[in-house]
């Protein structure tokens, strides 16, 4: 990461990009000073929690004409001084004005990086915590702590509701390169006020010794690396077959706006193919990872990460070779401190290419002419690290115009300890004295659909079998669709259904294909999972997404979130649920699909120290957008002489 000053430029117009491209360093550093210079309510405990584009009202974009869209942000602040939350709109043309400012109460706006950072330096300080290690543990060397950050959640205790709180776990390193993951602290657990930044109680249960296991995963502490690896290169001598202008991107038949947000992170606008519409807007809405052990050091762990961490704020900067291969284009994320300092994340997101295989073959035997066609695909994708876990968000655009969401999860496992030649009934034993618990991941995807226009219609679908009769099915083998017309929000909360080969189809009853029926994309779900904690565990009162798999709503810009605006510490779901109570009509409607997935962890050894990537996502399909194969005009690939391998 970077902190550079940009100056400000009054002659930065909004016809020079597209209207949905994120905000520029300049737009950002003018949002601060107007701020200062125009609100009593920026102070030096105030925090800039977020800077993010407004984006412009949907008609205006879908509908261009001469109007100049004005460019401006959303900006939302807290104060560590009084605990309140304040939501500000900023007109960013010329100098500046600040158009609103309200005060949100009773919530907790997400987490800063900065109060990632000093929350650890608290709990160092503190003279009990620094007692407690050396008591319990022997510690001396208070800097070989490792303390991260866990949001405090709610439990129905008073404090929860009046403080801004954080409940970090603490590991420490066997020496200062050491992987102090391997060495959890269990049995102490500090409690911090993130509003005065100091430790106040630390939390004692019962007491384990640390398990001091050694096992690096780093280059230089790996002792024996592999040695038959050779090179493997992605060669595109003429260059890339994408275009990019500022953050628009067009790829054969695809076009598309590349948006990010210091909370959700990595954001698709108006994706096309063919000049057709697909989605207006993509993006990571929430997600939780519950843990399945109850016992004390470990029940609160459940991380809602867009919400109490910001996504964005912990993306990484890519490398070429390492995160991302071959020809590629990567692109910044501009944001700021959470005392409006200029932030910049270099090479956030990465565009490139890859080669996945064949995409369709045939071959007549009768005239023995294969054709075959290879599958290319583009790959828009950022990386985010939360404390241990590692999450990789990939979006993927074809050439038979699929679109396909994926989700890679690594990193080091969140790990425990248990007494010697013991086991947890909860998680795996991963070494001698060292656990991981079960837990579970799970993604709210907000889909803003526009297939072929705003107005789409929802249909869920399911396989069935015929009536086992003589009459009808004598040879016993006949099945059909069941077409189910979604019509109110409630009617649409639904559940993935194997039995049932279930699907979700969404179509434009206003275009027609070759064969007179509507146009449509279908959703084509992947792994999934459902919660295994009761309805009652308070982090699920909290999540309502994780109910359901499919949600559909009517489009409202309010509604951006699956677990609501302020997740951290809320006390009741604000989210998916209390939006669908409303049971509004959604057909023939400005839809949204919001869709939940999920995975199951239980550990494994081979998980550890570091974990081979898991991977869960979904698809959509086109179902009747096309009148045939829209991938039937690739040229046939160009045949290359290459090296036979393995010569006798």
């Amino acid at each position: 990461m970077t902190n550079d000053k940009v100056e400000s430029t009054t002659s930065e117009r909004t016809q020079s990009r597209h209207p949905l491209e994120p905000l520029s360093l300049a737009e950002i550093e003018r949002a601060v000073e107007v701020l200062k210079k125009q609100s009593d309510k920026i102070t030096a405990t105030t925090r800039f929690v977020s800077i993010t584009l407004h984006e412009a009202a949907k008609e205006k974009i879908l509908n261009p004409s001469n109007e100049v869209i004005s460019r401006e942000a959303d900006v939302v602040l807290f104060d560590n001084g009084t605990n309140s939350c304040y939501e500000a709109r900023v007109e960013l043309e010329n100098e500046g004005q600040l158009i609103s400012l309200e005060h949100i109460p009773n919530v907790q706006a997400t987490m800063t990086v900065d109060e990632q950072v000093e929350c650890e330096q608290a709990v160092l300080r503190s003279v009990q915590f620094q007692e407690l290690i050396r008591e319990h543990y022997g510690i001396d060397d208070v800097s070989r702590v490792m303390v991260d950050i866990w949001s405090s959640g709610y439990y129905g205790e008073e404090e929860e509701r009046t403080r801004r709180l954080a409940r970090p776990l603490c590991f420490v390193r066997s020496h200062p390169n050491d992987n102090g993951y391997t060495h959890p602290i269990e049995g102490l657990r500090p409690v911090v006020d993130l509003n005065l930044m100091e430790v106040i109680r630390i939390e004692i249960y019962n007491h384990y010794p640390i398990p001091y296991i050694s096992c690096e995963y780093t280059s230089d502490q790996v002792s024996k690396t592999r040695t038959d690896i050779r090179p493997l290169e992605i060669v595109q001598p003429e260059g890339p077959s994408f275009q990019i202008n500022g953050y628009q991107v067009s790829w054969q038949k695809w076009s598309f706006v590349i948006g990010f947000t210091m909370r959700q992170g990595l954001v698709l606008h108006h994706l096309t193919y063919d000049n057709r519409s697909v989605l207006y807007r993509a993006a990571l809405s929430e997600m939780v990872v519950p843990y399945g052990d109850p016992a004390e050091q470990q029940a609160r762990k459940n991380a809602f990460d867009c919400g109490e961490y910001g996504l964005g704020c912990c993306t990484n900067s890519l490398e070429l070779g390492c995160d991302c291969l071959g020809y590629i284009k990567y692109f910044d994320a501009n944001m700021c401190t959470s005392r409006g300092e200029l932030l910049v994340i270099k090479n956030a997101i990465c565009l490139h290419e890859e080669d996945v295989g064949i995409l369709w073959k045939h071959t007549d035997r009768r005239l023995n002419n294969p054709e075959v066609r290879r599958s290319r695909r583009l790959v828009i994708s950022s990386i985010a690290t939360i404390e241990n876990y590692e999450y990789g968000f990939f979006w993927y655009l074809y050439q038979d115009a699929s679109v396909q969401f994926e989700v890679k999860m690594t990193g080091i496992l969140s790990l425990g300890a248990v007494p010697p030649e013991k086991k947890s009934p909860y998680g795996s034993l991963i070494a001698p004295q060292l656990f991981a618990p079960y837990h579970q991941h799970f993604f709210n995807m907000r889909l803003d659909l526009a297939i072929d226009g705003i107005n789409n219609t929802a249909y869920m679908i399911d396989v069935e079998a015929d009536p086992d009769d003589a009459l009808h099915n004598q040879f016993h083998n006949a099945f059909h669709i069941n077409k189910i017309l979604l019509e109110t929000e409630k009617q649409a909360r639904s559940n993935l259904c194997l039995e049932k080969s279930r699907s979700w189809k969404f179509e434009n009853s206003a275009v027609r294909n070759g064969v007179g029926e509507a146009t449509g994309y279908k959703l084509h779900p992947g792994d999934n999972a459902v919660p295994l904690s009761s309805s009652k565990a308070w982090w699920r009162k909290r999540a309502s997404f994780v109910d359901y798999h499919v949600w559909v709503t009517p489009f409202d810009e309010k509604e951006m979130f699956g677990s609501g605006n302020y997740p951290n510490q809320s006390q009741s779901d604000i989210g998916l649920l209390h939006y669908t109570e409303q049971d509004r009509s959604i057909v023939n409607k400005d839809i949204v699909l919001w869709y939940t997935f999920g995975v199951t962890h239980i550990p494994r050894q081979e998980d550890f120290p570091v974990m081979p990537v898991v991977t869960a996502g979904f698809s959509l399909k086109p179902s009747g957008f096309f009148d045939i194969n829209p991938s039937n005009d690739l040229p046939k690939a160009i045949k290359k002489t290459v090296k036979e391998c393995c010569e006798n």
